[in-house]
C-alpha cells in the first residue's frame, strides 16, 4: 500500500521514530515538521532557529533527539524530543550532507567539501574523523551496516555507491559513468538497508528506486505504483519495526510517498 504527503517543497531529509514522522525542506523556514505516522497528517513544527539548507535528518530513540545537518552554517543542530524540545548545535566541516546515527548512538556526518566522515557523541564532541578516497568525489549519503561497514553514494566521475570499511577504504563499489541501466547511476542520492543487508538507493535523475544485493553484484529497479511515478527521488528512511520505506521527491510534485508492507527490499513492484 502506498500512501502520499503532498507538499511544495524539495524533501530533502526525513525519518521517523514512534509515531512520528519527521521531514525537513529545502528552503524552507528553521523548522522541522512533525507528521502522525498513522493518519500522515501534520500535528506541530519543532522550531530549529539559525537553520540553514539542511540535507539530513537522523532520530536516536537512545538519546530521545533528532540531528539535522545545515548546509549553510557548517554545524549540526540537536532537538531534545522531550520538555521544551531545546536546540543545541555543534560545528562541523564545511558543507555537511547527510548524517546517521550509527551502533553506538553517535552521529556521523558527510562532510562533501572535504570528502571525509566525522563521528560525534549525541552532544557533539568529535570522535574520529575518516577520510575518504579520492574517488569518491562528492560524497551523498551514509549508512552504517550492522558489521560496521559503512555504504556511502557518490557522485563526480562515477557516480555509484561503494562499501567502506572502518577506515574508510573501499571494500566494493558499484557504478560508473553517469548512465540508467541497472549497472549505472545517475545522481545516486538516499540510501537505506534492510535485514538481509539489501541495500535501495534513490537514483535521482532516473527517477528510480535501484536495488543492490549485499555483495553489490547484482541490482533490480522497485517499481512503485504511485501517480506519474516517481519525481527525483532524493532522501530515504525504512523503518524496520513497521516494514515501510519512506521517499521524499526534489522534482515533479515534491512529496513524500510511504510504501508498506515492505519487509525487505527484494520486490520488484510495490
Amino acid at each position: 500500500m502506498t500512501h502520499v504527503i503532498p507538499s511544495k517543497a524539495y524533501v530533502t531529509g526525513l525519518t521517523s521514530l514512534g509515531d512520528d514522522v519527521f521531514v525537513v525542506r529545502w528552503g524552507w523556514s528553521p523548522q522541522v515538521e512533525v507528521y502522525d505516522a498513522m493518519t500522515f497528517t501534520l500535528q506541530r513544527r519543532l522550531s530549529v532557529p539559525g537553520l540553514g539548507l539542511s540535507f539530513g535528518l537522523a532520530a536516536c530513540a537512545s538519546n530521545k533527539c533528532i540531528y539535522a545537518s545545515d548546509w549553510n552554517n557548517a554545524c549540526v543542530h540537536r532537538v531534545e524530543l522531550t520538555g521544551s524540545n531545546a536546540v543545541t548545535k555543534w560545528s562541523v566541516g564545511p558543507h555537511p550532507g547527510n548524517l546517521t546515527v550509527n551502533s553506538a548512538k553517535n552521529v556521523v556526518v558527510v562532510i562533501q567539501d572535504e570528502r571525509k566522515l566525522q563521528e560525534f557523541t549525541t552532544h557533539g564532541t568529535l570522535l574520529q574523523t575518516i577520510q575518504l578516497q579520492p574517488d569518491i568525489e562528492y560524497p551523498r549519503q551514509v549508512t552504517e551496516l550492522t558489521s560496521g561497514q559503512f555504504v556511502i553514494s557518490h557522485r563526480g566521475t562515477h557516480h555509484g555507491v561503494c562499501l567502506l570499511d572502518v577506515q574508510g577504504a573501499v571494500v566494493r563499489s558499484y557504478g560508473g559513468a553517469p548512465g540508467s541501466d541497472l549497472t549505472s547511476m545517475n545522481w545516486p542520492r538516499g540510501l537505506a538497508v534492510d535485514k538481509h543487508g539489501n541495500i535501495i538507493v534513490a537514483d535521482e535523475r532516473n527517477n528510480r528506486l535501484l536495488v543492490l544485493d549485499r555483495s553489490l553484484t547484482s541490482a533490480h529497479e522497485m517499481s512503485v505504483s504511485v501517480d506519474r511515478g516517481l519525481n527525483g527521488p532524493y532522501s530515504l528512511w525504512y523503518d524496520r519495526s513497521r516494514g515501510r520505506l519512506y521517499v521524499g521527491e526534489c522534482d515533479g510534485r515534491r512529496r513524500v510517498i510511504i510504501i508498506d508492507h515492505l519487509k525487505d527490499f527484494t520486490a520488484s513492484h510495490v
